[in-house]
């Protein structure tokens, strides 16, 4: 590692610091897995009784061999009966992934949009969301009658392709261009998102998203941002797009950023 002053250009610090003062970004995250710790349909299924069932189900739509639209509505077909309040019941255990509340810090001082777009439900997405400042998220609704979950979702699924949508629908929204973009997931229904962005981030992911992500990265979540920002310094491939880093290049994988070059 570099023995040069924190801050001073051309550290990680430094590094990070010229990032979020240069164009804004737009940051893209997924929910369960990557910005939390916990799945909260695996939350939601353990009131029902229904936590190992579950699990086996999102794990293997997580390495794509399920389709997700499919097995999300068979998951949440065990959810029918619970009360509303059980969404009160999780947002309690819930738990940011480490770097999270740092990153969402870090993007709020620099003017940075960030958005979750969420494979989960809005019911508690948009509240967590609402208690971080964070105002652009897309998830799937979970349909209730009398106060009780039916077991449906209401409208279309937030799969894979609504993913990448949400993400150029907010790209737009802020006026950034998808150069611009930075998407980070874990599981396969991450996948069009992270291809859609400029910059797509396997974050603790599956194999097949590790493959095809523009970088990976096993650290707390925050610390993309100096992943991003070495990469970004270093990037010397004349296909490599203004502000991205070059498709036909292997993924970057890292527990810890690269040291910059000197």
């Amino acid at each position: 590692m570099s023995n040069a002053i924190p801050g001073e250009p051309g550290t990680r610090t430094g590094l990070r610091s010229a990032l979020l003062a240069g164009p804004r970004r737009l940051v893209v995250t997924d929910v369960d897995s990557t910005f939390i710790t916990a799945e909260v349909i695996e939350l939601l299924a353990a009131r029902a009784g229904s936590q190992d069932e579950v699990a086996h189900i999102t794990e293997r739509a997580m390495h794509g061999e399920l389709d997700f639209a499919a097995s999300l509505h068979e998951r949440v077909a065990t959810l029918a009966g619970l009360p509303v309040s059980v969404f009160d019941d999780v947002l309690a255990e819930l738990r940011l992934s480490p770097g999270a509340g740092e990153l969402v810090a870090a993007l709020a001082e620099a003017g940075w949009p960030l958005a979750l777009v969420s494979g989960g439900f809005h019911e508690v997405v948009d509240r967590l969301a609402g208690s971080l400042g964070i105002t652009l998220t897309r998830a799937n609704r979970l349909e209730v009658v009398e106060g009780r979950l039916t077991g449906r979702v209401q409208g279309p699924v937030v799969d894979r392709a609504g993913k990448a949508a949400a993400l150029r629908e907010f790209a737009a929204i802020e006026g950034i261009d998808l150069a611009h973009t930075l998407a980070i997931g874990d599981g396969a229904n991450d996948l069009d998102m992270l291809a859609a962005a400029g910059i797509g981030i396997a974050f603790h992911a599956k194999p097949a998203v590790r493959a095809s992500a523009d970088l990976a990265w096993d650290g707390p979540l925050d610390e993309v941002l100096d992943l991003v920002a070495t990469t970004l310094h270093d990037v010397s491939a004349p296909e490599a797009r203004p502000g991205s880093v070059a498709r036909s290049a292997r993924p970057t994988t890292a527990t810890e950023p690269p040291s910059p070059r000197r």
